[in-house]
């Protein structure tokens, strides 16, 4: 049985493999955020576009602010967005703000807090040095440089250099289309009144967010009783899409049909179980040339086998180099004491004393239990060969995406 980074690796190579068309679309920018750039962004002038200074204060000529104590005679002001025509000259200084065109013939900003001011002089209490608080024309980026190239995910810092560099409107791969089916006699709608015996759909909402926040088009198709006729039917609307994602019907009861349906359809199986817990009898294929996930039914394995081998899938059919999983260090502040030969991923609280994360791990009953993953902000990874941790040691941390 595959270990989870061997898995998650299978899935980034067989998504590659998938000869599928990236195709392209053009959104202004406001609906850019999430999705990946297919052309790249330059720099339509130099950044900045002139010497800015960084302080308020007074544009001054470096020879004349050697020494502290140097007077100087104020000749103007000068704010952000404003002209001063005449150069600076010997003996003189303009006031200026954060932002401004340092004056022609300055060469230095000295900061209005190191100053003292009696009419038009100044006194200036510390020595300045060519550049001090200033940002030179082009040291940013020159015209023509590549500010964002393709295939980045366009967030909020790549979002406002494309507004600055005038790229209202952008060049990106379209996103893949994602089909969300549930499976099981017990499960209804959300929006129903259960039975004594049955439960809401909640994996639908959670992988269509997880789905969604991950770059995808969502398309769901709703719960498919254990009959192989009405799954079947199911299974084959969801195959019009990119990308299948099915909940439950993937372990070994009597009624988990999806594989053996899948097999009828002509699935190829990369992997029909996964050396973790929760999330075992994650299955991944490819059917009719789309990719098709089975995440076992219990909602916190959904979750989690969701984050690790769909979410990269969905990244390289964007167009977009697979993110790898933000795992990082933290010190254990209970004992942990785990069985079997998988990696645990244990519904944890992290918390920061200072400069140092310390992860606790939740009581909870089993992967069934949402109410434990809601309170817990991360998973704790216990490692096969490691089942046994005393508190204090440092352990792998994963964080649940968006609580942290």
């Amino acid at each position: 049985m595959l270990s989870y980074t061997d898995a998650r690796q299978k899935v980034i190579e067989v998504a590659g493999s998938i000869p599928r068309p990236l195709l392209r679309a053009q959104v202004e920018i406001e609906q850019a955020f999430g999705r990946i750039l297919a052309e790249p962004v330059l720099a339509d002038r130099d950044y900045p576009p002139f010497d800015r200074s960084t302080r308020d204060g007074f544009a001054v000529r470096s020879a004349d602010a050697q020494d502290p104590g140097a007077h100087l005679e104020c000749v103007g002001e000068l704010r952000a967005g404003g002209r001063f025509e005449a150069p600076v000259l010997p003996g003189q200084c303009v006031e200026i703000m954060t932002g401004a065109g340092v004056p022609q013939g300055a060469d230095a900003v000295v900061m209005i807090e190191h100053t003292k001011r009696e009419g038009r002089t100044i006194t200036l209490e510390r020595a300045a040095q060519k550049g001090d608080h200033i940002v030179l024309r082009g040291s940013e980026a020159r015209t023509g440089t590549l500010l964002v190239a393709p295939k980045t995910r366009l967030g909020y810092a790549e979002m406002a250099l494309a507004a600055q560099a005038g790229a209202t409107r952008l060049d990106v791969f379209a996103a893949p289309r994602l089909a969300i089916l549930s499976t099981g006699d017990e499960v209804v709608d959300a929006r129903s009144k259960p039975g004594p015996l049955q439960v809401r759909n909640s994996n639908g909402i959670s992988i269509e967010i997880l789905a969604s926040t991950a770059g995808a088009e969502t398309v769901q198709l709703g719960n498919a009783p254990d009959e192989i006729s009405a799954l079947r039917a199911a299974i084959e609307r969801g195959l019009e899409q990119d990308v299948l994602v099915l909940s439950g019907g993937v372990s070994m009861g009597k009624y988990d049909l999806v594989e053996q349906v899948l097999a009828d359809l002509g699935a190829e199986f990369h992997f029909t179980g996964v050396s973790i817990r929760p999330g075992r009898p994650a299955v991944f294929g490819i059917c009719r040339n789309k990719l098709v996930f089975g995440l076992p039914g219990n909602p916190v394995s959904t979750m989690v086998t969701f984050e690790l081998f769909v979410l990269p899938a969905v990244d390289v059919l964007s167009g977009a180099i697979p993110r790898p999983l933000p795992i990082f260090r933290a010190k254990l502040a209970t004992p942990v004491r785990e069985k079997g030969p998988v990696t645990h991923f244990l519904p944890a609280r992290i918390e920061w004393e200072g400069r140092e994360a310390r992860v606790t791990q939740l009581p909870w009953q089993g992967s069934g239990d949402i109410v434990a993953l809601a309170l817990a902000n991360g998973f704790l990874i216990v490692a096969p060969d490691r089942p046994e941790i005393a508190p204090g040691e440092w352990v792998d941390v994963l964080p649940r995406r968006g609580a942290i």
